[in-house]
């Protein structure tokens, strides 16, 4: 379902807008389109930093045991 709504964009982003919208059916189209990647693209950003973080809780411990598969796999 659609819902109706009113945004207030300064001029010269309107018409940056306008010129790409050109290409689809009309503005509101293109606008749903870049807002539904802007968010996927939002969300891929708050999962990788939340990867990160827990990476990073652990990166001490997982070094040392890369460090201790290494040693293992030296040829003396």
């Amino acid at each position: 379902m659609k819902v109706k709504t009113s945004i207030t964009l300064s001029e010269d982003l309107l018409e940056t807008v306008d010129e790409f919208a050109a290409k689809y059916k009309n503005r509101s189209e293109f606008l749903e389109i870049i807002l539904r990647k802007a968010i996927a693209q939002m969300i891929r950003d708050e999962q990788n930093e939340r990867d990160l973080q827990i990476i990073n809780e652990h990166a001490e411990r997982l070094n040392q045991e890369a460090e201790d598969v290494l040693a293992y796999q030296v040829i003396p």
